[in-house]
């Protein structure tokens, strides 16, 4: 694989908050950005975007999406204005439907804030093309690495492929956590993933379910692990190459681990 080739990355965007208060997650995505080649385009698969089938936005200017209630003014007056890039939008479709995942193009949709909180700390400037994929959780976690797989050409064209979730996610646990300690599921959940990550363990990765520890807890749904998922498939090969970059524990039940993943060397 060139060494131009971009990663594929997996973000833990963590509340809509995070635009406002990084933590740590707003300068390691700066400093990841930063370190990487500028992509011509961004691919980015939300957890904040399900849907029967896989469908790609095209929109030419998407617009920045609120989708979230209870929050500061200040929040809801942020915007993300990057362009769309509504010819990129009909080659994935093609590429998905050529994999026989059956997209559908949406020529609206903006971006939610999934995909525009992580950018603001990635490309602050908002002057790369941007579109979003949806993601299916009723077909699960290899339908998603499928995705992510027939994408995986794409990065050796300049773009970047995103899957944006959070790597831990029980919205439940947040009055229990929010004001002090830490979830007990988390640190063995999260040191799983990287240990299988780093094993190039596909199989177990697709079938956390079963296999990881307290995969209930930390996932009461799957939304928001399915983006991993993605940004393996869209590796190109089994063999991941991932490295993990720890960006801290959110109100005690967020971890906001970020992995970029190389592919085969």
């Amino acid at each position: 694989m060139p060494s131009t080739s971009l990663p594929s990355l997996y973000i833990s965007h963590g509340s809509p908050m995070t635009a406002l208060q990084p933590g740590a997650v707003g300068p390691r995505l700066a400093e990841l950005a930063a370190a990487l080649p500028r992509p011509r385009a961004i691919v980015m698969a939300s957890a904040h975007w399900l849907s029967r089938t896989p469908t790609v936005s095209a929109a030419e200017r998407p617009r920045t999406i609120h989708d979230f209630g209870g929050f500061p003014e200040a929040l809801y007056q942020l915007q993300y204005p990057a362009p769309g890039a509504p010819e990129l939008a009909q080659d994935v479709a093609a590429r998905l439907a050529a994999a026989g995942l059956s997209p559908v193009i949406d020529p609206q949709r903006g971006l939610d804030h999934g995909a525009w909180v992580p950018l603001c700390f990635l490309y602050p400037q908002a002057d790369i093309p941007v579109l979003q994929l949806s993601i299916q959780p009723a077909l699960g976690p290899a339908h998603q690495w499928a995705m992510g797989r027939a994408l995986a050409p794409l990065r050796d064209d300049g773009v970047l492929l995103v899957g944006s979730g959070s790597i831990t996610h029980n919205l439940h646990d947040w009055h229990h956590y929010a004001q002090g300690g830490q979830a007990p599921y988390v640190l063995p959940f999260i040191q799983w993933v990287e240990q299988k990550l780093h094993a190039d363990d596909v199989p177990a990765l697709l079938d956390y379910r079963r296999q990881a520890p307290f995969a209930e807890q930390a996932h009461p749904t799957d939304e928001h692990l399915l983006p991993l998922h993605f940004a393996m498939g869209a590796a190109g090969t089994d063999r991941l190459g991932a490295r993990r970059i720890d960006a801290g524990i959110d109100m005690g039940f967020l971890a906001m681990d970020i992995y970029r993943f190389d592919g085969a060397a």
